[in-house]
C-alpha cells in the first residue's frame, strides 16, 4: 500500500493572457523543455554547470500550474552504481534533465574524469533503422504532449481569471488532424479498391478472352467494361467523399478518441538506454546489457565490443573467474560463454524428475559463488489439483474486478487480489546445489535437493541465498508468519549435503526485518552479517560461524539495516544509518570490533543507493536535502572527508528555483507517552507567534519499509510542494508530522498499528495539534487534516473518532476495509489473521463513519488496483447512510490509480484541495463566511 508519490514539477512560463499568446504557448513550452534538454546534454557532455535561474518569484504569483507542471521538475537520479574490482572506476546509469532512458558512465577516481559510454547516438550502429525512428517519432509525441498539457492548464487557470481565452482550439487543431488521417485514409483504401478492382475487371477480361478463344469466337471488347467500371468507381468515390463530408462532430470525436489510444505513449516507445552492468574480476573492463544485447568496453583500450545480440531479455550475470568468459540469463537458463571461442554452454541445466515424483521442481532463481564453482538453485513445483495435476496458471489466486468506464459500456479489469481469509496457494520449493560445470563437461547426475519446504497454506519467505566469497559455504534465512519463526540456515559447498539451521527464533522478531534480513558473509569467510531487531531497531548482527555465536554490531536508537560492504580484511563495514538524524541516512564505516561510527557524508544529506569499492577507499550515493536535491556523490572511504564530496550527476531542473518560496522548519514533540514526534512546518512570510491562521496537517502513519514522510530530501507534492504554496500563496501554516506507525523509526514506531490500526497516529495528531496551536500562531477553530493511501484511513480514522478535534479533511485513497486489503501487508502490520473467516473486519471504519461531524472530502482513482476504489464507495455510503450528506464529497479518477494519474494530474487534485482548504477553514483574514 506504498504512497507512490508524484513527481513534482514547476514552469518557467507566463500566465497567457489573450488567444493568440494561447495559441503561441505550445511552441513556447515545446521549445521551453527542448532547450533545457539541449542544456543539461550540454553539461553532461562538457562537465560544466548549467547556469542557475533566477530567484524565486513573489508568492503573489506563484500559480499551481507552475508548481505542478506536466513535465516533472525532478530528473531521474543514477542507479546501479558499481565500482570496479579495482576500486578505480564507478560505473553508473543516468542521463541528463530531458533526456530519455539511462546511459552508461563511467568516473574515473584516478583522473577525476567521467566518460559517456552509450547514447541514442553511440547506440545507433546497433539498432534498425526502424528502431531509431520510432524512438525519434516518440519523443517527439511526449515532448509535444507535455507542452500541449501544460498549455491547457495555463489556458484553464487564465479562463477562470476571466481572460479572453479558447479553450477548445487544442480539439478543434486535434479534430482537423483527424479529418487529415480519416481522408488519407481513405483515399488509400479508394485507391487500394480501385486497383483491385482494375486487377479483377482485367482478370474478368482475360478469362473472357481465353473461353473465346477456346469456343472459336471473337474475343470481345474491353472498353465499355472498363468505362463502366471507372464510372463506377468514380461514382462510389464521389458518393464516399460526401459521406465523409457529412460525418458529424460526435463521429469526429470517437474517431478522435481511438486514434489518441492507438498512438498512447508505451514505456518501450522510448529509448531506453542502458539496463544493467557487471564488472569483470580482476581487469578494469564490464559488460553491459542494452535492448537485448550485451556489450564489453575495457578502460586500457576504451573499445567497445558486442557480445550477443538474441533480441530476447538476456542479463549480464559475472564475468568468468579468470575473465575470459562471461556468465549470463535469460528467462531461467544460466548461460556461458568464452571470449576467444564460439558457442554458448547451459550451466544450470533444467531439473529432470521421473514421471511417479510427487512434485516437479523447475528453476526459479540462480546464485553463483563469486569464485565461479558452485551454483545455488531455487526452484518451485507447480500448484496441483485433488487429481495430482498442475493446476493452471489463472486458478493460482483470487481475482477482483474494477471498472473501466472509458468506453460506451463499462467494462470489468481483473487484478489479483489475496486477502486476509484466502487459502494460500504457496508453490512448494526446493534447493540444489551444484558444482558449476566446466567447459566440455559432461552433465552429471542430479543430486537431491538440499532443503525442501512443502508451501500449501502458509505464509513461508525466503531470503536470498549469500555465499562465502571462496564458496565453501552458503547461508540464507526463513520467516514462516503463522509460526512466527526465524531460521539461519548454514550449508557447504556438496551437492548432497542438508544445510545446518544454526538459529532459530520464535516470535518477537519484527514485522519490517523480514525483507531486509539479507545475510551475506564477511570477505573473511568467518562470520555471516544480517540484520534483526533484538533491541527494537533493525540493525546488523553477526553469526560466528565458529563460536556458534551471536553478537549486535551496532548499539543504540536508530537505524542501520543496509549494509552495503566490508574492508578487504574484515575488521571494517559500511552501512547507511540515520544514527545522527531520523531525517536523513548518511553512510558510515563501522569498526566490527567495537562498533564505533565514522560519518563518511555530509550530515543532513540523505544517502540512497549507496555502494562502497571492494579495496574500501570509496563509496557512493545518491544524496541530498531540502537545499540541494539529490545528485550521485563520490564519497573518500578510507579518510572520511565529508566536505570533500565529489557531485559526478546534475540531474534536475533548475527551474525550480523560479518557485522554491520557502524553506520549512523541522520540529519534535513528545506524544503523551514520551515518544519523540518528527515532523515539519512551513511559516508565510511575515509570521508571528500570535496569529490566528488556518492551518494544514499531513499524516501518512503506515508502515512502509524504509520510508517516512519527514525525510531531508523529499519533495512529496502534498506534504512539501502544496504545503509550501498553500503557506507563500495564503499565509497557511502547514505541517507534516511522522506518527507512530512509521518506518525507520524502530519497531516501536513500525509495530504501533498491530491490532490497534489507526489509535496510535490519532492520539499523535491529537498530540500534534495541541502542539501546533500553541507554538505556531493557529487558530485551534481552523485545522484541517489530510493524507494518502494509509493517511486517507488515519485522516479518516481521526475525523470518525475525534470529529471535534479538525475543522475539516482529506482522505485520498484510503483502504477503510482491513479484511479486503492486500494479505502479504494486512497481515503483517494489522492484526493476526484467520483463514477461515474475514477477522481483519472488526478493524473497518464503516461502523465508525457515522462520528463525522466535520467537513470531509474522499479522493480516489475509481481503476485504482492497490487500494480499491470501493473501499471508498463504501465508506461514502456510510455516511450518507448515517445523514452524513451534507458533510462529504467525493472527488473521483475515473481513469486514475493508487497515484491518481488518469484524467486528474497533480495539478487537478491539488487545485481541488485548495479550494475545499479554501472554503472549510478560510483565509488569514478571518474564518469561513456563515
Amino acid at each position: 500500500m506504498a504512497n507512490k508519490a508524484q513527481k513534482d514539477g514547476v514552469s518557467a512560463q507566463a500566465r497567457p493572457t489573450s488567444k493568440v499568446a494561447i495559441s503561441c504557448l505550445v511552441a513556447a513550452l515545446m521549445g521551453a523543455f527542448v532547450m533545457s534538454s539541449m542544456a543539461q546534454s550540454a553539461q553532461a557532455a562538457t562537465g560544466a554547470p548549467v547556469a542557475q535561474t533566477a530567484s524565486a518569484q513573489s508568492a503573489s504569483s506563484l500559480s499551481l500550474e507552475q508548481l505542478f507542471r506536466a513535465e516533472s521538475y525532478r530528473g531521474e537520479n543514477a542507479k546501479d552504481a558499481k565500482f570496479s574490482r579495482s576500486g578505480r572506476y564507478l560505473a553508473y546509469l543516468w542521463n541528463p534533465f530531458g533526456e530519455p532512458g539511462t546511459d552508461l558512465y563511467v568516473h574515473d577516481t584516478k583522473t577525476g574524469k567521467t566518460q559517456r559510454l552509450s547514447s541514442r547516438a553511440l547506440m545507433a550502429a546497433f539498432d534498425a533503422p526502424e528502431d531509431l525512428a520510432r524512438f525519434d517519432k516518440k519523443l517527439a509525441q511526449k515532448r509535444s504532449e507535455l507542452a500541449e498539457r501544460q498549455a491547457k492548464e495555463e489556458a484553464q487557470a487564465a479562463y477562470l481569471q476571466g481572460k479572453d481565452v479558447d479553450l477548445g482550439q487544442w480539439e478543434a487543431a486535434a479534430l482537423e488532424r483527424v479529418k487529415k488521417e480519416l481522408a488519407e485514409k481513405k483515399a488509400k483504401d479508394d485507391a487500394q479498391k480501385a486497383a483491385d478492382k482494375a486487377e479483377a475487371e482485367r482478370e474478368k477480361a482475360a478469362m473472357a478472352a481465353l473461353e473465346a478463344k477456346r469456343a472459336g469466337k471473337p474475343v470481345p471488347a474491353a472498353a465499355a467494361a472498363s468505362a463502366a467500371s471507372a464510372a463506377s468507381t468514380a461514382s462510389s468515390a464521389e458518393k464516399a467523399d460526401k459521406a465523409e463530408k457529412e460525418k458529424e462532430l460526435w463521429e469526429l470525436r470517437d474517431e478522435l478518441k481511438k486514434s489518441l489510444a492507438k498512438n498512447k505513449l508505451k514505456p518501450t516507445d522510448l529509448y531506453p538506454g542502458v539496463t544493467q552492468v557487471v564488472w569483470a574480476n580482476q581487469k578494469d573492463e564490464l559488460i553491459f546489457q542494452y535492448r537485448g544485447s550485451l556489450f564489453r568496453w575495457s578502460a586500457a583500450d576504451g573499445k567497445l565490443q558486442p557480445l550477443v545480440a538474441t533480441q530476447r531479455d538476456l542479463r549480464i550475470v559475472a564475468f568468468s573467474p579468470d575473465d575470459q568468459g562471461f556468465v549470463y540469463m535469460d528467462d531461467k537458463r544460466v548461460l556461458r560463454s568464452r571470449f576467444a571461442e564460439a558457442g554458448v554452454q547451459v550451466l544450470n541445466r533444467e531439473l529432470i524428475h521421473p514421471d511417479d515424483a510427487d512434485k516437479k521442481y523447475s528453476i526459479d532463481a540462480t546464485t553463483i559463488s563469486e569464485n565461479g564453482r558452485w551454483m545455488a538453485l531455487l526452484a518451485r513445483a507447480p500448484l496441483t489439483g485433488p487429481d495430482g495435476k498442475a493446476l493452471p496458471a489463472d486458478a493460482e489466486g483470487r481475482k477482483v474486478e474494477i471498472m473501466d468506464y472509458a468506453e460506451r459500456f463499462a467494462k470489468a479489469k481483473k487484478v489479483d487480489r489475496e486477502v486476509s481469509d484466502d487459502k494460500r496457494k504457496q508453490k512448494p520449493l526446493a534447493i540444489y546445489i551444484r558444482q558449476v560445470p566446466t567447459a566440455g563437461e559432461a552433465p552429471r547426475k542430479q543430486a537431491e535437493a538440499v532443503f525442501t519446504q512443502a508451501g500449501g497454506d502458509g505464509w513461508f519467505e525466503i531470503s536470498p541465498i549469500a555465499w562465502a566469497r571462496d564458496g565453501s559455504r552458503y547461508a540464507f534465512t526463513t520467516w514462516e508468519r503463522e509460526k512466527e519463526l526465524f531460521r539461519l540456515y548454514v550449508g557447504r559447498a556438496d551437492e548432497s549435503a542438508k544445510p545446518e539451521m544454526v538459529l532459530e527464533r520464535r516470535g518477537d522478531v519484527g514485522h519490517e526485518v523480514v525483507n531486509v534480513v539479507d545475510p551475506e558473509f564477511t570477505p573473511d569467510g568467518k562470520q555471516i552479517v544480517m540484520s534483526l531487531d533484538d533491541a527494537g531497531y533493525r540493525q546488523p548482527y553477526a553469526w560466528d560461524i565458529a563460536a556458534r555465536s551471536l553478537r549486535p554490531l551496532l548499539k543504540g536508537d536508530f537505524e542501520a539495516h543496509n549494509v552495503i560492504g566490508f574492508t578487504p580484511d574484515s575488521k571494517s563495514m559500511f552501512v547507511t544509518a540515520n544514527k545522527d538524524d531520523f531525517a536523513a541516512m548518511n553512510v558510515y564505516r563501522v569498526n566490527l570490533a567495537d562498533g564505533s561510527m565514522q560519518a563518511l557524508g555530509q550530515a543532513g544529506d540523505y544517502h540512497r543507493g549507496a555502494v562502497v569499492s571492494r579495496d574500501g577507499q570509496w563509496a557512493a550515493a545518491n544524496a541530498g536535502q531540502w537545499t540541494a536535491r539529490p545528485e550521485l556523490k563520490l564519497l573518500k572511504a578510507d579518510k572520511p572527508a565529508p566536505e570533500a564530496a565529489k557531485v559526478l550527476t546534475d540531474s534536475h531542473d533548475k527551474a525550480w528555483a523560479q518557485v522554491d518560496a520557502l524553506r520549512p522548519e523541522r520540529f519534535t514533540f513528545k506524544n503523551r507517552h514520551g515518544d519523540n514526534i518528527s515532523a515539519f512546518v512551513f511559516k508565510p512570510k511575515g509570521w508571528q507567534a500570535s496569529d490566528r491562521r488556518p492551518a494544514v496537517m499531513y499524516v501518512y502513519g503506515g508502515p512502509l519499509n524504509d520510508r517516512h514522510t519527514v525525510e531531508s530530501d523529499s519533495f512529496q507534492p502534498t506534504a512539501y510542494v502544496f504545503g509550501m504554496y498553500m503557506a507563500a500563496k495564503h499565509g497557511y501554516v502547514t505541517v507534516a508530522v511522522d506518527t507512530r506507525g512509521h518506518s525507520n523509526y524502530g519497531r516501536r514506531f513500525s509495530d504501533a498499528n498491530w491490532e490497534q490500526a489507526g489509535l496510535p497516529q490519532t492520539e499523535d495528531l491529537e498530540d500534534a495539534y495541541k502542539y501546533v496551536t500553541a507554538n505556531f500562531g493557529v487558530d485551534p477553530a481552523r485545522v484541517g487534516l489530510n493524507g494518502w493511501s494509509f493517511g486517507g484511513f488515519q485522516t479518516q480514522y481521526t475525523m470518525f473518532s475525534k470529529p471535534d478535534l479538525f475543522a475539516a479533511g482529506i482522505a485520498g485513497a484510503g483502504p477503510t476495509e482491513w479484511e479486503n486489503y492486500n494479505s502479504w501487508y494486512s497481515g503483517r502490520t494489522i492484526g493476526k489473521v484467520d483463514r477461515s473467516k474475514p477477522n481483519l473486519r472488526k478493524y473497518s471504519l464503516l461502523p465508525m463513519a457515522k462520528g463525522l461531524r466535520k467537513p470531509l472530502l474522499l479522493v480516489h482513482g475509481m481503476m485504482d488496483p492497490n487500494v480499491l476504489y470501493q473501499d471508498t464507495v463504501n465508506v461514502y455510503r456510510a455516511l450518507l447512510e448515517s445523514g452524513k450528506e451534507g458533510l462529504v464529497d467525493l472527488f473521483l479518477d475515473p481513469d486514475g490509480e493508487h497515484g491518481m494519474g488518469g484524467a486528474v494530474k497533480a495539478v487537478g487534485w491539488h487545485r481541488k484541495y485548495e479550494a475545499f482548504w479554501l472554503q472549510k477553514l478560510g483565509t488569514v483574514q478571518g474564518p469561513v463566511a456563515k
